[in-house]
């Protein structure tokens, strides 16, 4: 069965920065658009970032924008999601997740699998 598997994440001081990274398994991981979610306390999850499964189109939410890159492995079937200059706005729980569509996409429910989240928390 599909197992995505995050880690990386963390207590950071605001201005830091955290590498989070996403193992899949399961799965032709090289087939598969790739997302970042994050879920805030009594918050919707909400879209962060999103990479082809070449590789060679990303998309951002605005609010992490020229902060966050995401990028993938396709040999390793590795995500990853580089996350500079965090501010406390950013505290969350970081899921990644894969979808099956043609190209990158913004919308949860186009992602049919999910990891089980890897907690960011960043201090003021």
């Amino acid at each position: 069965q599909v197992q995505l598997v995050e880690s990386g994440g963390g207590l950071v001081q605001a201005g830091g920065s955290l590498r989070l990274s996403c193992v899949a398994s399961g799965l032709t991981f090289r087939h598969y658009v790739m997302g970042w979610f994050r879920q805030a306390p009594g918050k919707d999850r909400e879209f962060v970032a999103a990479i082809s499964w070449a590789g060679d189109t990303t998309v951002y939410a605005d609010s992490v924008k020229g902060r966050f890159t995401i990028s993938r492995d396709n040999i390793k079937t590795t995500l990853y999601l580089q996350m500079n200059t965090l501010n406390p706005e950013d505290t969350a729980v970081y899921y990644c997740a894969a979808a099956s569509t043609a190209g990158v996409s913004r919308f949860r429910d186009e992602y049919r699998d999910w990891g089980q989240g890897t907690q960011v928390t960043v201090s003021s």
